[in-house]
């Protein structure tokens, strides 16, 4: 009996691979009904599955493993879905802004301090959303779930240490913590790989060849990007700027605020302020770097990735 193009498409949903005997006609049209969905397209593309598409045509039986999209299914209205360990360490509540309201307008020249401890930035903090509010604003006036002192690192002049539980990521000299700052790791579609690692590369001006800016067709910008890890399929794993939705949200990378690269892109905020990509870049790198050129890092410092990140509640 003759299946459809949606009929097959049920029969490969819900598991990793499924075997469906075909025609010929049938296979090419459903080849062209899967290249349609972008999600796949992208993986249709790579060497491997290039193969099995073209094995596909040839005999007729469709042997398609099925992708989820790299963004997670449900988005998480806010902060307060979102659980951190140092949570408990800060007394505060939940607020969902009304119409008009804004970082700015709630907490005025504090605002950075709440939106660093809500791992989000003010694009993403607007009417409908929920933010974690502290009950004491000194409480999160230097606000680090890190720790002070890093031993593993005392006899490194510059060590990176990411924590993806907290979200957080912070910059070590001889072990001593000299800043650190929120972060937007693996989606948990696509996870940011954990481990020892060492900065490979750098490149102020670097462009995703992979992803593009929401709703449109340029380069998503990975600007201040420092290259950590390269997986066996060749997929370089970057820390760079991008915007913070206040989850995680990435495709692997490790994403900081780069308001400047927001108003560019989206028009907002109008006066960026936060800009820890930068402040990174500069510190692994010794200072203000003018060339937009990849620029190799032959004894970059070391990155230590641990924990997990968070799930939405």
């Amino acid at each position: 009996m003759k299946k459809s193009t949606s009929g097959v498409l049920a029969l490969l949903r819900g598991s990793t691979y499924r075997s469906v005997r075909l025609t010929s006609s049938l296979a090419a049209a459903l080849l062209v009904k899967l290249f349609e969905q972008s999600v796949v397209r992208t993986f249709i593309m790579s060497m491997t599955v290039s193969r099995l598409v073209w094995s596909a045509l040839l005999t007729g039986i469709v042997l398609i493993p099925i992708i989820v999209y790299s963004e997670p299914t449900i988005k998480p209205r806010g902060a307060c879905g979102i659980s951190y360990p140092s949570d408990a360490t800060i007394q505060w509540e939940c607020r969902t802004l009304r119409v008009g309201e804004s970082l700015e307008t709630l907490f005025d020249e504090q605002w950075i301090v709440v939106a660093r401890f809500n791992r989000s930035d003010r694009r993403h903090v607007h009417a409908g959303v929920s933010i974690k509010v502290p009950k004491q604003i000194q409480d999160v006036e230097y606000f680090s779930p890190l720790p002070l002192l890093y031993f593993a690192a005392e006899q490194e002049r510059r060590c990176i240490l990411v924590n993806l539980s907290e979200q957080f990521l912070g910059a070590y000299e001889y072990g001593v913590l000299r800043f650190a700052v929120p972060i937007a790791s693996g989606n948990g579609h696509d996870e940011t790989p954990t481990g020892e690692f060492r900065l490979t590369a750098a490149h102020r001006a670097h462009q995703s060849c992979r992803y593009t800016v929401e709703g449109t067709d340029r380069p998503y910008p990975m600007n201040y990007a420092l290259r950590f890890h390269i997986n066996r399929d060749g997929v370089s794993y970057w820390i760079h700027g991008r915007d913070l939705p206040g989850y995680p949200a990435s495709h692997g990378c490790i994403g900081l605020y780069d308001e400047p690269m927001q108003k560019e892109q989206y028009g907002y905020p109008k006066s960026p302020e936060l800009n820890d990509a930068k402040r990174l870049f500069e510190w692994v790198l010794g200072g203000e770097v003018e060339d937009d050129r990849l620029i190799a890092l032959t004894n970059g410092p070391r990155v230590h990735i641990l924990g997990k990140a968070p799930s939405q509640r």
